[in-house]
């Protein structure tokens, strides 16, 4: 993948294990270790085996629903700008971090979980049939989280990216399981601190719910700043919330400590989503200049004998603000990109505008982010359909030297 994979695929395998330490999911280890055997006298190497199997159970139910996630994101992509979409999107994260503070329980019918749980057997094939449904049994905690990943994975619209993604998150969930079994660790005993847990995934559902109404209210998109104060101010949130009770305080207290807990939370979620829309601005001191009526670039381009870049962008494609934020605004790549004529194609509201999906066919644009290269004749020299880094972006861009 590309140069920013990693660091998402790091943030999935521990929002993983994060889900492992809830309380629908932990209790859950020690007695499914013991059910595939490896707690009842069975070899080391079998027992890290049958564990290895029910992981890659898990892992593959959570990427299968990823691919799908991607395949849908692909066909639904471009509703993602509009309210109609975006605001019932909101307003689920929301609940689900409801539900996350004990507002309401995310459940199966009690028949199908029963069902789910007699899934399984001795022996590997077991094992893995006991982990493609262990995710869906838990889904009092399992499912609000994992809802984030999949609306995540919805805007990338990439089904490869979407298994890769959600099989890591499973993998993250299984992780607690395959070290239990294979290495007879000790697990840390059961009591509030899941409570704690459950509570930092509350937050985070809540700023994704804002993150997303960004979309569709300016006065939270303009929420943000690339400068070093304005980090600190929301790192200054979130610790103050932190200290008041976002984590550790209860909503089943005293009424003053509900409202504690009320304002500390509010003023974590608020840091984070500033925190984020901080990571999400450009920091560079170049100021490029994006023209955006694609007959009066390409125009301007011939004229000027220039090369002409092209830039498909929506405001719901996060790879398309991560080139923003990590490539183009790095010095050396906006000095090469001030030699180019720049058009950025906004298709946040395509099914609004027949004219952007004659543009998408002309460059060859289905999927988001896109950038085509094309040398001062218009010859099309280059183009990524990926984030690159931005050693391979400079690459890119010398192949329109004159």
């Amino acid at each position: 993948m590309n140069g920013g994979a990693h660091p998402s695929l790091l943030f999935a395998l521990g929002y993983g294990v994060l889900t492992a330490l809830t309380p629908c999911v932990y209790p859950m280890i020690p007695i499914t270790v013991s059910i595939f055997g490896a707690k009842a006298g069975v070899p080391r190497g079998r027992a890290l085996a049958l564990a290895t199997a029910y992981v890659v159970g898990i892992a593959t139910m959570f990427g299968t629903l990823g691919t799908t996630f991607g395949l849908l994101g692909r066909a639904f992509g471009t509703f993602l700008a509009n309210p109609w979409v975006i605001v019932p999107l909101a307003l689920f994260f929301f609940a689900m971090g409801l539900s996350m503070f004990g507002a309401f329980e995310v459940a199966l019918p009690s028949g199908l979980q029963g069902r789910l749980a007699r899934v399984g057997g001795r022996g590997f094939l077991g094992a893995f049939g006991m982990g493609l449904v262990a995710g869906i049994i838990a889904a009092p905690c399992t499912g609000p989280p994992l809802a984030s990943l999949l609306a995540y994975v919805a805007t990338t619209r990439n089904a490869t990216w979407g298994f890769l993604l959600l099989a890591t998150y499973g993998a993250g969930v299984g992780l607690p399981f395959w070290l239990l079994a294979g290495f007879s660790m000790s697990l840390p005993r059961p009591g509030r601190w899941m409570e704690w847990v459950k509570s930092v995934f509350g937050i985070a559902l809540f700023a994704a719910a804002l993150y997303y109404l960004k979309n569709v209210v300016p006065q939270l998109a303009r929420f943000g700043s690339g400068t070093p104060r304005f980090a600190l101010t929301m790192a200054a949130l979130v610790l103050v919330g932190l200290g008041l009770g976002a984590v550790h305080a209860s909503f089943h207290g005293s009424t003053g400590e509900r409202v504690r807990k009320a304002l500390a939370v509010g003023l974590a979620t608020i840091g984070i989503f500033g925190a984020t829309n901080y990571l999400l601005a450009p920091k560079g001191d170049v100021k490029l200049a994006w023209l955006s009526d694609e007959p009066a670039a390409v125009a301007s381009a011939r004229a000027a004998g220039r090369p002409l870049l092209v830039d498909f962008a929506a405001s719901w494609c996060v790879p398309c603000r991560e080139f923003e934020v990590k490539v183009f605004s790095r010095p050396d790549v906006a000095v090469a990109m001030q030699r180019f004529t720049l058009l950025r194609v906004d298709v946040s509201r395509e099914d609004e505008d027949p004219a952007l999906g004659a543009i998408k066919h002309k460059y060859g644009a289905d999927t988001l982010p896109a950038i085509r290269i094309l040398s001062s004749d218009g010859a099309l020299v280059a183009k990524t359909d990926t984030l690159v880094p931005p050693e391979e972006f400079l690459t890119l861009l010398s192949r329109a030297a004159p």
